[in-house]
């Protein structure tokens, strides 16, 4: 048995090493696309462009144009009109436009000082991020204008009624969204690799014509099984630790808590699972074109059923559900709580058992199929 699997895994290996595109793809993918992850995709406001209609022209309204300053805002305009802000919204040339009104200084010697925000709603998250620190910059002037005219808001406020919220986040504090986004990038190609390699390793021997020998050989269902999932996992091992050490934690400073010997013994199992899942598309699949189409529509629903983006919480009771048959979701939680929070067996078991079930169902459909090709 060892001595039939043994050739079995040095011919696969010879071919993984004569296939320069799939070698590019792991190369790839395991260090180039984590790090444009990390760095083109960033939920944090930088520079966010700003037009000022500032119809006010008092020292109040510069003083609040001045607040909109690098790295958070950039204005990139002064307009002098309505149609002029329009057509700054309209062509994209601004984000977000602020309307200071003409009567804008004497509203804040009266305590009622107003200005308008106009914000492009097409990049939804981001306009929301950016009203968010609109309205904190609005408070902030408030209060220093508080304290210009009536002294310290401390003593004003130490006998009145307060709420004084004090957040602290943990485990990532200043909240930097690189930690997230590479990390996700990460896994997310451990999954998209593991899939990739085993339905490209089968689908290339239906194109060759060599399936058929290689059922009529000494070889067994298992061990020919085998032979296509070993590879993947041994790829895997030995690529992702240079996503995670040089850059997850290298480059962009990540803190890896947890066990990473822990995390990698149970990605074993998570990838001979969703190289199964590869395999059985690849039962499917007449050549490699089609084994990638149908590999793209599974992994995308994965991901965006993973949680990884919108918690399933914020999400529809019918796809909160729906959740619970995507492996990513037990795999992105469990990579997570591990390498993020340091966790152990004890947080993280149910994650394992989600896989072990998912993985098994996986396996057994392939297996199945497996079977009927050879009958």
């Amino acid at each position: 048995m060892w001595g039939r699997l043994g050739a079995m895994l040095i011919k696969e290996f010879r071919q993984l090493a004569g296939d320069l595109p799939i070698l590019f793809i792991l190369l790839w993918g395991f260090s180039g696309a984590v790090f444009i992850a990390g760095r083109a995709i960033s939920m944090d406001i930088n520079n966010y462009p700003v037009a000022v209609l500032d119809l006010s022209r008092s020292p109040e309204s510069r003083e609040l144009i001045a607040r909109l300053r690098e790295p958070w805002f950039k204005v990139v305009a002064h307009l002098q009109s309505d149609a002029e802000l329009t057509a700054a919204l309209d062509r994209g040339r601004t984000s977000l436009a602020v309307v200071i009104p003409p009567d804008f200084a004497r509203r804040v010697r009266a305590g009622e000082g107003r200005f308008q925000v106009i914000s492009d709603g097409t990049q939804s998250q981001m306009a929301t991020l950016a009203g968010g620190y609109i309205t904190q910059l609005a408070g902030d002037y408030s209060v220093e204008l508080l304290e210009d005219q009536l002294g310290p808001a401390d003593r004003l406020l130490a006998n009145l009624p307060q709420v004084d919220a004090r957040p602290r986040v943990e485990f990532n504090p200043n909240i930097t969204s690189a930690w997230f986004s590479s990390l996700l990038e990460m896994l997310n190609m451990i999954t998209m690799i593991s899939m990739l390699l085993t339905a490209a390793a089968m689908v290339r021997e239906k194109e060759h014509g060599t399936l058929e020998q290689l059922l009529v050989s000494p070889l067994r269902p298992a061990e020919l099984f085998a032979a296509k999932v070993i590879p993947t996992v041994v790829v895997i091992l030995l690529l992702s630790p240079l996503s995670l050490f040089g850059i997850v934690g290298g480059v962009f400073g990540t803190p890896l808590r947890g066990s990473v010997l822990f995390f990698y013994a149970v990605s074993v199992l998570y990838v001979v699972s969703v190289a199964s899942l590869g395999i059985y598309i690849a039962m499917l699949a007449r050549n490699l074109a089609q084994a990638m189409m149908m590999l793209f529509l599974i992994l995308f629903p994965m991901l965006f059923l993973s949680g990884a983006t919108t918690p399933p919480e914020s999400m529809a009771p019918w796809m909160r559900y729906a959740t619970l048959v995507s492996p990513m979701r037990y795999y992105i939680d469990f990579g997570y709580q591990v390498l993020f929070k340091g966790n152990g067996l004890a947080y993280v078991w149910h994650d394992i058992l989600g896989m072990l079930v998912l993985g098994g169902l996986m396996f057994g459909f392939s297996v199945a199929r497996f079977r009927r090709l050879l009958g």
